[in-house]
This record gives C-alpha cells, structure tokens and sequence, in this order.
C-alpha cells in the first residue's frame, strides 16, 4: 500500500504544478495584449498605496478589460486584515 501512496502524491504535485503553470501563460497572454504603460501604473499605484497601508507587490493588480467597444481600467488591490 505504501508503494501506491508514493506515486500517489506524485500525481498530486504533478498536477499542482500543471494548475500553477497555466495560471503563468494565462497571466502572461493577458498581459502580452495589454498597453506598455500598465507595469509602470502597477509600481506606482503600489507606491502611493504603500505610504497607507502595508502591502506586497502581488496585491496590486492592473488590467485592461474590453467592455463592447470601450477599455475599461480594473483595479484591484487586496488590503491586509490588520
């Protein structure tokens, strides 16, 4: 039984890592179509927000999301609990 554990988990972080690896091209295929502008907003954005409240970099996100013929700025940014 312990020998089908071991390649159990195997699977198991096979999988995490195929999960996490597609979440990296979905994120770099958006950003791919997205304006040059949108990484230097993010740092920004990030600087401003920092003199508030503590932070890390992943917390900001900027994306630029087609609604019919118009783009629409989306920003989100996910605060601490304290």
């Amino acid at each position: 039984m312990g020998l089908f554990d071991f390649l159990k988990a195997k699977k198991n972080t096979a999988e995490t890592a195929k999960n996490r690896l597609q979440i990296i091209i979905a994120q770099e295929r958006s950003a791919r179509g997205g304006p040059d502008y949108l990484p230097l907003m993010r740092r920004e954005l990030l600087e401003v927000i920092k003199k508030y409240v503590n932070v890390d970099i992943d917390a900001v996100r900027v994306d630029v999301i087609k609604d019919g013929s118009h783009d629409v700025l989306d920003i989100s940014v996910a605060l601490p609990e304290n």
